[in-house]
C-alpha cells in the first residue's frame, strides 16, 4: 500500500469538513485499507444521495483518486474534482494549459461550445504535468495506440481504477462528476457558483443535485435574520 493513497483517507478524516459531506464520516480510528478494498468503520453511512447511493459508496467513489496511477490520476482529477464531462476531459489539450494570476488553468469547451477557461487544484495540476511529461503539444491523454483518449477508452479507466480501489457499484465518468456536484453543493457553495462550475444551462439541473434543497435549517429565513441582527449592533 502506498504511503499517498493512505494520506489521501486520512486528510479526508482529519480536516475539519461540512458534517453533511459524506467525507465528514470518516474517522481516523475507522479507516482502515487493504490492497482490494477501502473499509470505512464506525459509521452507518445510510445518507442516500441522488443516485440512491449511501455515504460510504461516495467515499469509495472519491478513493478512487487515492488508487490511480500516473496516467490515470489526471483523469480522474478532471472528472472528480473540477466535475468535468467526458467528452470535455478527453479534449484537454497541452496548448490549453496555461497560468493565469497565480492559478494553473484549463481553457476547455464546455457543452454548448462555450470556451471557458478553469483553475486547475495543485494536484490536478502535478498530476497533468506528470500524464504529458516532456510533450509540448497535442491531446493531454493518450490511448495505448498513441492517439486521443476518446470516452469510450476513458470509462474504462475509470472502471479499472474502480475496480482496483474495491468499488462494488457501477462507476463510470459521469458518476465522478454527480459526486463532485453533489459535494460542492453540500459544502455550500452557492447554487449559481455550482450551476456555472458544472456548466449547467438550467439551475434546475443542478438542483436536482442538491440533497439538502428541501431542509428547512438552510432557510433565507434564518440568514437574513442573522444579517440583520449584525447589522444593528
Amino acid at each position: 500500500m502506498g504511503r499517498w493513497r493512505q494520506n489521501w483517507l486520512v486528510w479526508l478524516s482529519g480536516h475539519r469538513l461540512p458534517a453533511s459531506w459524506p467525507t465528514a464520516r470518516i474517522r481516523r480510528s475507522g479507516v482502515f485499507l487493504s490492497e482490494g478494498a477501502v473499509s470505512v468503520g464506525g459509521s452507518s453511512a445510510t445518507t442516500r444521495t441522488p443516485l440512491g447511493w449511501t455515504a460510504t459508496s461516495w467515499v469509495r467513489c472519491w478513493s478512487l483518486l487515492g488508487w490511480a496511477r500516473r496516467g490515470e490520476h489526471a483523469l480522474i482529477s478532471l472528472l472528480a474534482l473540477n466535475g468535468l464531462r467526458v467528452s470535455e476531459a478527453t479534449g484537454a489539450t497541452i496548448e490549453a494549459l496555461g497560468v493565469e494570476r497565480g492559478h494553473r488553468t484549463l481553457v476547455t469547451t464546455r457543452k454548448g461550445g462555450k470556451v471557458v477557461t478553469i483553475p486547475l487544484a495543485p494536484r490536478t495540476a502535478r498530476a497533468i504535468d506528470l500524464a504529458i511529461g516532456e510533450r509540448v503539444e497535442g491531446p493531454v491523454f493518450l490511448a495505448p495506440d498513441g492517439q486521443r483518449l476518446d470516452r469510450h477508452g476513458a470509462a474504462r479507466v475509470v472502471r479499472r481504477v474502480a475496480r482496483r480501489a474495491g468499488v462494488i457499484k457501477p462507476v463510470g465518468p459521469h458518476t465522478l462528476r454527480h459526486a463532485f456536484i453533489t459535494a460542492v453543493l453540500d459544502a455550500g457553495v452557492p447554487l449559481r457558483d455550482v450551476q456555472e462550475a458544472a456548466s449547467h444551462a438550467d439551475p434546475r439541473t443542478t438542483m436536482r443535485y442538491d440533497r439538502a434543497r428541501g431542509s428547512l435549517d438552510r432557510h433565507a429565513t434564518y440568514i437574513a435574520a442573522a444579517y440583520i441582527a449584525g447589522a444593528a449592533r
